[in-house]
């Protein structure tokens, strides 16, 4: 037990920000102290030795603006200020903890609080009022309605309407604006220097699609910065506000030219989709492309709670149908969960004849392959009335997430049987695939990727894909495995061209689930002390910045 000298806040309704902490009360620690140790802690480390002076330097500005996007996402996910809420916390254990989950609210639990005096997590974070329902909402009339980059609030006579987060992060933006025109200065690769300059614009604007574009045109730059408000996992009472997020990485140009030739292969991949023609006609853009990077900063939203070990950006549908996608596989971070994490889950779960099968190389591509099959299938519903993702609302992450995850497996499948992956066997990529559901399901409910992954446990136990002895240990059968990929596969992409909103919310509710049997195996991998993800220890002094 500890004392917190502080105490939660009633929800915010008006266009006042909350900046204080209320009087003092004491809260206590709601779980068990152990599980404060649920993350790995990993340095976050790259070597720097082949950049040049003015890279080096251009990376600490670039770390600078992504700090201010991790303030920013505080602002987002707490109604709190950030430096009095965690001052208060006396256990230093207890405030890395509140750290990691950016406020009192533990992500890899479902969101659920871990210290007394705070009600649960709402639903739209701080991007709605939070005594607004989902009623009032839907039949409200008020412009910029389902933005991705704006807050709803509540007016002086109650009524809903939203503030471009250019207006309601006014100062904040304009800092990181003026970092990335600095560091732009110090660029000496013109593609990244006009990206550098075009996002510094888009932070003030709220409009995103030429610095998207010019990402997209980003191919020899050793360093590389995402940045901005980007994913919508955090809104999950509709799916629909960006949450403000940076990763700054180092270019891996050896593994990088390994990856090239793989996404050429989309627009074949998208013909042979197990599903009927109309939900695979939308044609991939023939521009994307794989890189492989050490990421070596985090912040804001892909730095709280599960961190993320590989990127596929941009999500702005006009961009994919034009230009693709680029998607990045965080080497660095791969590997730390790879070896602390899914090797030791492996001992513990999977049957010892099959523990061979899990490997880097599979790990890496069965990663790698989710991010490029997120190009795979429709973003828009056969209907033409909506997009995938506005028509699936709150429940659009967790299919997308689930759709990548399957058809980067069926990616797999197809290159090794023409030829183009030679490393390893079908066999490697299903069993890290299977010992991988186990490290994403422990992910919780209110993560889009634990949910996908509990759906997708499920199902695959309906199909007999994987059986699991007296001893309690899991094997996958190679045959029923195959026939449950497909059989997935053929269900997702039917919902999401369909629009089914119903559908989805009954998969979601049936599946999306963690069972008694999966529970208790789950308790095994806590039993084990086996982290359930990482952490970092970053910044320019961990770097030698």
């Amino acid at each position: 037990m500890f004392l917190l000298a502080s105490c939660s806040k009633p929800p915010q309704t008006s266009e006042e920000q909350v900046t204080e902490v209320a009087p003092a009360a004491q809260h206590t620690l709601l779980i068990e102290q152990s599980r404060l140790s649920i993350y790995h802690p990993v340095d976050l480390t790259s070597d720097l030795s082949h950049l040049s002076d003015n890279q080096k330097r251009m990376l600490s500005l670039l770390i600078d603006a992504s700090k201010i996007m991790d303030d920013l996402f505080w602002q987002q996910a707490f109604n709190q200020d950030k430096s009095a809420f965690l001052s208060a916390i006396e256990d230093k254990d207890v405030r890395h903890f509140a750290e990691i989950n950016y406020g009192p609210w533990d992500r890899l639990n479902g969101d659920a609080p871990f210290l007394s005096g705070f009600e649960e997590k709402a639903l739209g974070a701080e991007f709605y009022p939070h005594d607004m329902t989902k009623t009032e909402f839907e039949s409200a009339n008020f412009e910029d309605k389902q933005g991705l980059y704006s807050v709803v609030k509540r007016d002086d006579t109650g009524k809903l309407f939203t503030q471009p987060y250019s207006k309601a992060y006014s100062d904040e933006l304009t800092k990181a604006a003026n970092l990335l025109k600095e560091a732009s200065a110090l660029a000496n690769n013109e593609e990244f220097k006009q990206y550098l300059l075009l996002r510094a614009e888009a932070l003030l604007t709220d409009d995103y699609l030429a610095s998207d574009m010019a990402w997209m045109d980003m191919k020899t730059n050793p360093v590389e910065l995402v940045i901005g408000p980007i994913e919508s996992y955090e809104d999950q009472l509709f799916g629909y506000r960006a949450a403000f997020e940076a990763y700054v990485l180092v270019k891996d140009l050896k593994w990088s030219e390994k990856l090239a030739k793989y996404a050429a292969f989309l627009p074949e991949l998208q013909q042979g989709l197990p599903v009927e023609s109309a939900y695979k006609a939308e044609m991939p853009g023939s521009d994307a492309d794989l890189n492989a990077y050490d990421v070596i900063y985090y912040a804001g939203h892909s730095n709280a709670g599960s961190k993320t070990i590989a990127i596929n950006l941009p999500n702005d549908e006009r961009v994919q149908l034009e230009k693709g996608t680029r998607r990045l596989q965080l080497k660095n971070a791969m590997r730390a969960k790879f070896d602390n994490i899914l090797v030791p889950i492996a001992d513990t779960l999977i049957v010892p004849e099959q523990r061979e099968h899990i490997t880097f190389d599979a790990f890496f591509a069965n990663t790698m392959f989710h991010e490029v099959a997120h190009g795979l299938g429709i973003k828009n519903t056969l209907d033409g009335s909506n997009t995938v993702r506005g028509a699936l609302k709150e429940h659009a992450s967790a299919l997308e997430e689930g759709k990548a995850d399957i058809l980067g497996l069926y990616m797999v499948q197809s290159l090794l049987e023409k030829g183009e992956i030679t490393e390893g066997t079908l066999k490697d990529y299903y069993v890290t695939f299977m010992a991988g559901i186990f490290r994403s399901v422990r992910f919780g409910a209110s993560s889009a990727h634990g949910k996908a992954n509990m759906i997708r446990f499920n199902f695959f136990a309906e199909q007999g894909a994987f059986e699991k002895t007296e001893a309690g240990l899991y094997s996958v059968n190679m045959e029923k495995m195959g026939t449950a990929i497909k059989a997935l596969s053929a269900l997702i992409l039917t919902l999401q061209g369909d629009g089914d909103y119903d559908g989805v919310a009954e998969l979601v509710a049936n599946m999306g689930v963690i069972k008694p049997a999966l529970a208790a195996d789950l308790a095994r991998l806590e039993a084990a002390n086996i982290p359930v993800d990482i952490h970092f220890n970053q910044g320019k002094e961990v770097l030698g910045l």
